[in-house]
């Protein structure tokens, strides 16, 4: 707003009726925030951000590069906060100078998207999609696979798999569900952000959630793991897992919320499920987390960055299901609120 001409009376009283209409708050206009990380949760967080900067004038800008980018910036303190679906662990806290605190945000499921002429319902076995991610089911007609999938048409075509190119906390996630259930997976490839994948000719790589989606769609024959909200929103469709329990079932929001009821948080707010228990729990189900600085930060700053967490822990919240994601359990809203007021000191 150009008011350069007014007299400062006028000035004030302009100021004034826009800060009445808009509803920012006074230091809204001056204040930045930049975070960086997980790409798992970014459809949400992009949609909170646009959101909230609107309604208070605090700009947010956060890049989708990968879990393991988001630690290493929030390591640098090149941001202001960074996020992770593999939270941090305790190393990788050790080295922030003053502390870090850790707020699981939302939560969601790690589905696998397909690309099958023809094929909208799969159903694989927890026996199963290990394998396919170990190389040694190649081929969609596989009677492993067509066991399970009685009165599907499945083509004899090679199975392409997707998997991540970046350190992800998708990946970590994956994978630790893969090595619960699989001794043949956790012997092989094992569990981290970053693992060694098969050197299979029909393993692909790329960066993202959203890199892994656009390859599966441009992919006759792939088979990638992503986020729920991806799949959900580019209409790729995903496969039904079965759990531990036996039962085959489909992610989405009572899926997901029977699989978190049993977590266990730490004095970091950590809490992994790695193979969840319930007849209705869909089987690979996390939190995922926004990492904050406890102490260095200026004042204005750490305002902004709690009000921009309570924008998300309450209106964020009621845009969870319509995305693909979790919303938080009460009890895991209140445990962020406490643990909030850790953040400058």
């Amino acid at each position: 707003m150009k008011i350069g001409t007014f007299s400062t009376g006028a000035k004030v009283a302009v100021v004034a009726a826009a800060m009445a209409v808009t509803g920012t708050v006074a230091h809204a206009q001056d204040v930045k925030l930049t975070g960086s990380g997980a790409s798992f949760p970014f459809p949400l967080y992009s949609a909170w951000f646009k959101d909230f900067s609107e309604k208070s004038g605090i700009q947010v800008n956060y890049q989708s590069k990968g879990s393991g980018a988001g630690i290493e910036d929030f390591t640098n303190r090149v941001v202001d906060f960074a996020a992770s679906d593999a939270a941090m662990d305790d190393e990788e806290i050790a080295k922030i100078d003053g502390g870090v605190v850790l707020l699981p945000m939302t939560a969601g499921e790690v589905v696998l998207a397909f690309n099958l002429d023809g094929v909208t319902d799969l159903k694989l076995p927890r026996d199963v999609y290990p394998k396919i991610f170990l190389g040694e089911i190649t081929k969609w007609n596989d009677e492993e696979i067509a066991a399970a999938n009685e009165g599907v048409d499945l083509p004899d075509e090679d199975i392409t798999v997707v998997v991540r190119s970046d350190s992800s906390g998708t990946s970590f996630n994956f994978t630790n569900h893969l090595a619960a259930i699989s001794d043949d997976f956790k012997s092989t490839v094992g569990a981290g952000k970053t693992v060694p994948w098969p050197k299979a000719s029909n393993f692909i790589a790329a960066p993202g959630n959203q890199g892994i989606t656009a390859t599966i769609k441009q992919t006759p024959g792939a088979i990638g793991y992503i986020e729920y909200g991806y799949a959900q929103q580019t209409n790729t469709p995903y496969a039904m897992l079965e759990n531990q329990a036996g039962n085959y079932v489909k992610a989405g929001a009572d899926a997901g919320k029977a699989a978190l009821a049993s977590a266990e948080f730490d004095s970091h707010n950590r809490a992994f499920i790695t193979d969840p228990k319930g007849e209705n729990a869909y089987p690979i189900s996390t939190f995922t987390w926004l990492l904050f600085y406890k102490q260095g930060q200026d004042e204005a700053t750490v305002k902004a960055l709690k009000e921009m967490i309570n924008y998300g822990l309450t209106t964020g919240q009621t845009m969870s299901d319509k995305l693909g994601y979790i919303p938080l359990p009460e009890n895991v809203i209140e445990l962020d609120k406490k643990s909030m007021e850790e953040i400058g000191g």
